[in-house]
């Protein structure tokens, strides 16, 4: 008789237990933060653009190796185009999350940064020896610094902006590697009394203090109805800068890079005269 109840006590206890335990996981699942499948498998598409980004931006490099330098401008203005899309599609499906952030940042320090710098430097600044070497550098240098400030105001703020605060590092390899591609053309310098080589010194200069200024410079429109209905001349003239890319190809990027570049610049400093009179 006591081992009967001896048992049925221990059976009691167990169940008792299983009960408290079976509480504590349900008492879990309820409080613990809900993850979304879908929304997981859509962090993963932009990504999938940045990846490509750094690939394009490595395949660059190795051309450079190869002293093929047309194929590597080419691969860096691809990576831009990828750099682009990831940001696009991360809009779209609303995944913007801060290791994206973080990825296209390690992206396109390599994309944007050292491979234009190892660009220039073995294009045409490499017999120029420490002041090329220096000068070279500049785009990866600035561009790590214009980096690191764009994902401290992106933590800050919880959002892009319309505009940067200082030349956007894509856009500053961009206008390298089409000037390289012009210059690769000959003839467009026969007339000319610079030296291709001498011109990409001030240049390089120039677009590195651009990235690390506080001038204001105008985001890529974004793909929405609303914006183009508020903005109608920002999106008007990225539909006429891509028509003339394609139909001129670098000639025609390097030109509407050329506009962006005086349009900001301009746009900066009258925005600091206006402040400066009101003070």
């Amino acid at each position: 008789m006591s081992e009967e109840v001896s048992d049925r006590k221990r059976r009691t206890g167990v169940s008792a237990k299983r009960r408290r335990i079976g509480q504590q996981l349900r008492a879990y699942r309820a409080n613990r933060p809900k993850r979304s499948e879908k929304r997981n498998t859509y962090v993963a598409i932009p990504s999938f653009f940045t990846l490509m980004n750094l690939l394009c931006g490595f395949g660059a490099i190795t051309q450079i190796f190869e002293g093929r330098f047309d194929s590597a401008a080419w691969l860096i203005l691809l990576a831009a185009f990828f750099d682009a899309l990831d940001g696009m599609m991360a809009r779209l499906t609303n995944s913007t999350s801060p290791f994206g952030v973080e990825l296209d940042s390690l992206s396109d320090i390599v994309s944007f940064g050292v491979a234009p710098a190892f660009l220039v430097y073995v294009f045409g600044l490499k017999e120029f020896e420490l002041l090329g070497l220096i000068i070279s550098a500049l785009p990866a240098l600035c561009g790590a610094v214009r980096l690191a400030r764009f994902n401290v105001n992106v933590e800050q703020s919880g959002d892009k902006p319309e505009y940067f605060c200082g030349l956007p590092i894509p856009v500053q390899a961009a206008a390298i590697v089409t000037l390289i591609l012009t210059i690769e053309k000959k003839d467009f310098f026969s007339s000319l009394s610079i030296t291709p080589e001498s011109l990409l010194i001030p240049v390089v200069a120039i677009l590195a203090g651009l990235m690390v200024s506080s001038i204001p410079f105008d985001a890529l429109p974004k793909p929405s109805a609303y914006y183009l209905k508020k903005h109608p001349f920002k999106s008007g003239a990225l539909l006429l800068g891509v028509i003339l890319t394609i139909t001129f190809q670098h000639i025609g990027l390097l030109v509407c890079i050329a506009i962006y570049l005086i349009y900001g610049i301009i746009h900066g400093v009258v925005s600091t005269y206006r402040e400066v009179m009101k003070a």
